[in-house]
C-alpha cells in the first residue's frame, strides 16, 4: 500500500469533520474520492499533504508515518489544489521554475523538469505568457506543471477541472492516465460523475467524515442493484408478447403500457437478441429501445441521499 490512513480524526471545535477515516492506496491506482460538501474530503487531502494537523489516527505513506516535519515524504508528494495556486506576475515558465525548487531541484535538471513539465500540460509555447492572460483551462493545466515538476509518487487531484473548457478538460484526463501509466498513484476527486466513473481503477464514497463504501465502479454499482430495466416502443400492441416474454430465462418482469413495452432483467443478462426475436414473431417492430443501467451517481445518491453536483465545488471543514 503507498498510502494508509488508520482512524484519522479531526476536529474544528465542536464540529467531527474527519470521523475515525480508513482508507488505504495502493501504488500505481487511480483512487477516486467522491463526497458531498462538507463530507470531509479536502479535510482528509490536507492532513495527509500536512496542511492541516490531524487530532488522531495514522497516516501512513510510502511505508513511513507522516508527521508535521516529514520533509522527505512530503517531496514525493505532487498536489494539485483545489484553487488556482500560480503567481500571475510570474510567467509561466517562472511559476513551474519556483515550485520546482522548492522541491529541490537545481541547474541543468531543473531545466530539463520545468520544459517536460510545460510540455506535458500542453503548455509549449506559451512558457512565456504570464497566467493572467491564460484562459481557465490552461491556468489549470499550468496548476499541473506546478505539480508534476518533481515527478511525485503520489498525486494529489482535487477538483482539477472545474470550470473549464470540454478541451482542456479531455486533455487533463488523458494527462491523468499517462501519468499513471508512468507509475504515479493519484488520489482524485471531482464532482464530475462520469470522470471518476471512467478514470478511476476504485472509488470510495465519503459522507460525515466517514468512508462509507469503497470498490470498484461495477462493484459499488452492484451494492444496489441487480436488474436492468429496457424500455421498448412497439409498432403493433399484442398482449401474448407478455406472457411469452416473462418465460424467458433471465426476465424478472414484463408489462406492456400503452405501446411501450417494459422489461425487468437481471444484470447483464444480454438478453436484447432473444427479446428482439420474440417481439418479432408476434409481428411487431422496436420503434426505439432503451436500457436504464445503474450509475455511479445512483449509487451515490442511493448512499448518501444528496446531490454531488448540486452541492458546489467549495467545501467547509
Amino acid at each position: 500500500m503507498l498510502l494508509e490512513l488508520e482512524s484519522l480524526v479531526k476536529r474544528y471545535q465542536d464540529h467531527l469533520a474527519v470521523d475515525h477515516l480508513n482508507l488505504k492506496i495502493k501504488e500505481g491506482e487511480i483512487m477516486g474520492l467522491l463526497g458531498p460538501n462538507g463530507a470531509g474530503k479536502t479535510t482528509t487531502l490536507n492532513m495527509i499533504t500536512g496542511l492541516a494537523k490531524k487530532d488522531a489516527g495514522i497516516i501512513r505513506i510510502f511505508g513511513e508515518e507522516l508527521h508535521l516535519n516529514s520533509r522527505e515524504v512530503k517531496g514525493k508528494i505532487g498536489v494539485v489544489p483545489q484553487e488556482i495556486a500560480v503567481f500571475d506576475d510570474l510567467t509561466a515558465e517562472e511559476n513551474v521554475t519556483f515550485f520546482g525548487k522548492l522541491y529541490g531541484l537545481r541547474g541543468s535538471l531543473l531545466r530539463e523538469r520545468v520544459k517536460e513539465a510545460l510540455a506535458f500540460s500542453g503548455l509549449t509555447g506559451h512558457e512565456k505568457q504570464f497566467p493572467k492572460k491564460y484562459s481557465g483551462g490552461m491556468k489549470r493545466r499550468l496548476n499541473i506543471a506546478c505539480a508534476i515538476v518533481h515527478q511525485p509518487r503520489l498525486l494529489i487531484m482535487d477538483e482539477p477541472t472545474v470550470g473549464i473548457d470540454p478541451q482542456s478538460r479531455s486533455h487533463i484526463l488523458e494527462s491523468v492516465r499517462t501519468l499513471q501509466q508512468k507509475g504515479t498513484t493519484i488520489l482524485y476527486t471531482s464532482h464530475y460523475m462520469e470522470e471518476v466513473d471512467d478514470l478511476c481503477s476504485r472509488i470510495a464514497i465519503m459522507d460525515q467524515g466517514r468512508i462509507i463504501a469503497q470498490g470498484t465502479s461495477e462493484e459499488l454499482k452492484s451494492m444496489i442493484s441487480s436488474e436492468e430495466r429496457i424500455d421498448i416502443i412497439l409498432s403493433e400492441i399484442n398482449y401474448s408478447l407478455v406472457d411469452e416474454m416473462k418465460r424467458l430465462p433471465g426476465v424478472l418482469e414484463c408489462h406492456l403500457e400503452g405501446k411501450k413495452l417494459t422489461v425487468l432483467v437481471q444484470k447483464d443478462s444480454g438478453l436484447i437478441g432473444k427479446i428482439s426475436q420474440i417481439i418479432g414473431r408476434f409481428d411487431s417492430e422496436i420503434r426505439s429501445l432503451q436500457v436504464e443501467k445503474i450509475t455511479l451517481e445512483n449509487v451515490f445518491l442511493t448512499l448518501t441521499g444528496k446531490s454531488l453536483r448540486d452541492s458546489g465545488t467549495g467545501e467547509q471543514p
